[in-house]
């Protein structure tokens, strides 16, 4: 239904651009309270209609995942496309959109691009986070080229241009409503994805193994995932009404802090590792392109999971014609690295960030992608994706008939196994992570052929990558120490929170199939968790006794 009430285009004008809208490896991301700041989000979806190609008489996606300030984003968005000449606007019910959902509707209706609306892992509610990333034609991340335009545009900003008069569009149900000349099209945010779920992968045979004895629990953390957990989960494929938990999407997700990991997910972590009454569990993230994997009394590292997934991909009906090659970020284990070599494949070390997955991915270079932050994706979107990493492990499992431990016991029987932990300092002042960060760099030229954890350093430096697609260059991607006997610790800052820094460590040892493949990975890694933070002096430097996070 079409508003009749006039409608019509205002300039608004600021009284100084804002300095602070640079966007991150996942676009911008800042407190509620920041985006509450008045023209603010205007600012930023400004600049970005500006620059992203082909926004005049082109279609829009817009969604996000359900956190405090969302549906009120849409539709200041939808008037500023509506002045801005956007012909069509995609969203869905409640404006709820994971992020691998949105990646796909941009790709099915051929959309310019998407604004998204989820700052992912990080806590929401009033007092928690917000954030607005901008994808492009092809499904994801905008590239470098577009967020430096996007950033350089709020610096010289000088207003806006809305749509005001008339009603919001009607988010509460699918329909089709307008301002000015823009349609706006609400559609079940839950179908297309399903659909395209089941091309990849065996609904019936899944479905057989989840109405057996097979036990499962999905923690869908009150956010994005919960809905389409539940339609497919439990009205689908049989599970039992239940298995998703937390299933409800919250503006504030419950109070909780939607990351799929041990950490935070602890109570399903407690139920897997604890006791055997489960067989399998999983969980996502606050925006749906996250996923966790256990077994009873089994965690399943990500470095590990993409790498069981190359192995063991013509197992799902999507993947049956093999794989063109795999590609994993940089500070993610080698795992995937062993099983491509074996099996003929190329495989690609990128940086952090989905982007660069993308280009090779749209080049047909490779079809199996991932990275150690509990991501992981294909060529079906270009995004990671939450919900298809645990459907393709249900797969596996219905097809091979044994327990997620078994499937891990097999596979580093076969291709060794990396002992691989991440260790995040969260909130550090960020005077005292750049000073450390910068300390360890300005030490690498020194390191090499010194002793470190009773090995040798062989080289050190600060990764750089050229994309083999389209030839650019991305410095300063993290501090590496490449130990002799194939051993790794890597060191990033993280841009993805909105207090402090994060310094994340990495750290890898590699044990071939005849080695001790069952020691606990703290204890494996236990020099070079010490050697590190001799080195760096973490300890001292953040005023942290211990990791607030370890995966």
């Amino acid at each position: 239904m079409t508003s009749s009430n006039p409608v019509s285009i205002r300039q608004i004008s600021l009284a100084q651009p804002f300095s602070d809208q640079k966007p991150g490896t996942s676009g911008l991301r800042k407190s509620s309270r920041q985006f509450q700041t008045p023209h603010y989000l205007e600012s930023f979806i400004e600049a970005s209609l500006q620059v992203l190609p082909g926004v005049t008489g082109g279609t829009l996606v817009v969604g996000g995942d359900g956190r405090y300030g969302n549906r009120e984003a849409i539709a200041v968005i939808a008037r500023m496309a509506a002045a801005h000449g956007v012909a069509r606007l995609i969203t869905t019910t409640g404006g709820i959109l994971s992020t691998p959902a949105a990646s796909h509707l941009i790709r099915q209706h051929g959309a310019v691009g998407g604004v998204i609306l989820s700052a992912s892992h990080n806590p929401g509610g009033p007092d928690g986070d917000f954030g607005v990333k901008i994808n492009g034609a092809n499904g994801g991340p905008t590239p470098e080229s577009i967020t430096d335009a996007i950033y350089a545009a709020t610096l010289e900003l000088g207003g806006y241009r809305i749509c005001e008069g008339g009603s919001d569009p009607d988010i509460s149900a699918p329909g089709r409503s307008s301002i000015s000349e823009l349609q706006v099209d609400v559609i079940d945010g839950v179908d297309d994805y399903v659909a395209l779920m089941q091309r990849l992968f065996d609904f019936d045979q899944i479905g057989d193994l989840l109405r057996g004895d097979f036990p499962m629990a999905f923690d869908a953390m009150h956010a994005v995932t919960g809905p389409y957990a539940s339609r497919i989960f439990e009205e689908m494929l049989g599970a039992p009404a239940g298995t998703v938990r937390n299933g409800i999407p919250l503006e504030d997700f419950g109070g909780g802090h939607p990351d799929p990991n041990l950490t935070y997910a602890h109570d399903l972590a407690e139920l897997l590792l604890g006791s055997d009454a489960y067989k399998f569990g999983a969980a996502c993230d606050g925006d749906g392109d996250r996923n966790m994997v256990l077994g009873a009394r089994c965690f399943v590292n990500p470095s590990d999971s993409l790498a069981v997934l190359t192995a063991n991909a013509t197992l799902a009906p999507g993947y049956a014609d093999g794989l063109a090659g795999v590609a994993r970020s940089m500070p993610t284990s080698a795992a995937t690295d062993v099983v491509a070599k074996e099996l003929g494949l190329a495989c690609f070390e990128t940086p952090t960030g989905w982007k660069f997955f993308g280009n090779l991915l749209d080049a047909g270079r490779i079809t199996l992608c991932g990275e150690e932050s509990f991501g992981t994706g294909s060529n079906h979107i270009r995004e990671k994706d939450g919900l298809w990493a645990v459907l393709f492990w249900l797969q596996i499992l219905a097809q091979r008939r044994c327990s997620v431990a078994e499937v891990m016991a097999t596979h580093w029987g076969r291709f060794g196994r990396h002992y691989y932990s991440r260790h995040d300092y969260e909130a550090i002042a960020s005077d005292a992570a750049n000073e450390l960060y910068g300390r360890v760099k300005a030490m690498q030229p020194s390191l090499v052929g010194q002793r470190f954890a009773g090995r040798s350093v062989a080289s050190a430096d600060d990764f750089s990558y050229t994309d083999p697609v389209d030839g650019s260059v991305s410095r300063g991607q993290g501090l590496r120490l490449l130990l002799d006997d194939g051993s790794r610790v890597v060191l990033r800052l993280s841009g993805t929170g909105t207090q402090g820094a994060t310094l994340r460590v990495y750290l890898e040892s590699y044990v071939p199939p005849s080695g001790n493949l069952s020691q606990d990975p703290q204890m494996a890694l236990g020099e070079l968790i010490t050697a590190i933070d001799q080195l760096a002096e973490i300890r001292s430097r953040t005023g942290m006794e211990r990791p607030t996070v370890i995966t």
